[in-house]
């Protein structure tokens, strides 16, 4: 395939992950209103921890990326605007809000009608139809809208574009042009990864709901074990044992297997609600009691580690939060199941001061909790139990301390 140009609009976990992949055989732009991203991405540097793209962007050779903060500069010239910003869960319209989406699309094609605009924020079922209509009814042509589900895992998201197990691109049905320009993005990614992979050209709406089933089923393995764990605790069982038994059933597998306080992150808190949400009028059960499950299991952590302060301390007790992510190895805090508990604490126990310790978070806001300084021995030291989704081998010195449903030290 011939050198393209390719703009990526939003310097993000999913953004810079195919931005830096692509970047590799073609001249990527990075657009953001955020001007200090702007600066660490021409700088070389990377504003999100995943180690591969900070090697990358540090020391790869070849690799051609810019980033900057005029949509004009980006926009034109470019023969693929890939679309990559936030699509937030609204509590209020029970639906992902899509203002950002829409307005970069309508931006990018007023700019540039040449240009194959691939959306791969996530969205709710049924949208890349309906704004493919909207823009016909603007008076554009055939526009040249696609939509492509990232399957990404934080901390690795170049490793998973470079080495992706499928990629699956959403086109107009029945319209020749749309399944064509498929094919060119399909040929784009396929010239700058790597490795054997799948590839699936479908429906729009179809894709759409294959990224959102896919995320719910995955948080539906982990609310799965953790109720698992939760038994096992209630009933003074070891549920290692328990998991490790079921998993060797290669019907199941080992994977996906380790219990936590709950899932988070960016992607399966609102993709379980969105798709609940397309559920409407629709008869479902599991869907429902995904979403129920993890709170239920957030209110069962925390009222367990009140029980352990309460009988170990009289509701008097400096509590520490070691690190906020979901995963080890990322800084990534949205969403994340702890923050819930610590939520739940501040509410329930009174008499406890909670401590942050999270060198990768400074600008976390506190919610009224204490921020620790960035001196571990000193946490460790203070901290009368230590609370951690994740464990880590610098704890080990105070395992005695620590409270976590880490079984096996992986994400």
């Amino acid at each position: 395939m011939m050198r393209q140009k390719v703009t990526v609009v939003g310097i993000g976990y999913v953004g810079l992950g195919v931005g830096v992949m692509l970047s590799t055989r073609h001249d990527v732009t990075m657009l953001d209103v955020d001007q200090e991203k702007v600066d660490l991405i021409n700088g070389r540097k990377s504003p999100i921890k995943d180690e591969m793209i900070s090697r990358y962007l540090s020391s790869k050779e070849g690799i051609s990326i810019s980033a900057t903060t005029n949509s004009g500069v980006a926009y034109d010239g470019a023969d693929f605007i890939i679309v990559a910003v936030p699509t937030n869960y609204d509590e209020e319209t029970k639906k992902f809000d899509t203002r950002i989406v829409e307005n970069v699309v309508n931006e990018a094609i007023g700019h540039n009608q040449n240009a194959v605009i691939v959306i791969k924020s996530t969205i709710p079922v049924g949208y890349t139809a309906g704004l493919i209509e909207r823009l016909e009814g603007q008076g554009f042509k055939n526009p040249k809208v696609l939509f492509s589900p990232e399957f990404l895992r934080e901390g690795t998201a170049l490793k998973d574009n470079l080495f992706p197990s499928r990629v699956i691109v959403g086109y107009k049905k029945g319209d020749r042009e749309q399944f064509s320009l498929a094919g060119q993005y399909l040929q784009l990614v396929r010239s700058a990864s790597e490795g054997e992979y799948q590839e699936l050209a479908i429906g729009s709406t179809e894709a759409e709901a294959v990224k959102l089933f896919a995320n719910a089923y995955l948080a539906m393995r982990v609310a799965y074990f953790n109720e698992l764990d939760t038994y096992a605790e209630c009933n003074g069982l070891d549920a290692k044992e328990i998991i490790e038994g079921m998993c060797y059933d290669p019907r199941i597998g080992n994977q996906y297997n380790n219990p936590s306080f709950g899932y988070g992150g960016y992607c399966f808190p609102k993709d379980t609600k969105q798709l609940l949400a397309n559920f409407e009028g629709i008869p479902q059960n599991l869907i429902g009691a995904i979403v129920e499950s993890n709170e239920t299991r957030k209110n069962y952590i925390a009222s367990t580690i009140k029980k352990k302060i309460d009988n170990e301390f009289g509701s008097k007790a400096t509590v520490g939060i070691y690190k906020l992510a979901m995963k080890s190895g990322s800084d990534n805090s949205r969403q994340s199941a702890i923050l819930d508990v610590i939520k739940k604490l501040t509410k329930s126990v009174y008499q406890i001061l909670i401590v942050i310790y999270d060198p990768a978070n400074p600008k976390i806001e506190n919610g009224g909790v204490a921020i620790s300084e960035d001196n571990l021995d000193k946490f460790k030291e203070e901290c009368d139990i230590i609370i951690t989704n994740r464990y880590d081998s610098e704890l080990d010195d105070v395992k005695e301390k620590v409270y976590t449903r880490d079984i096996f030290n992986d994400n």
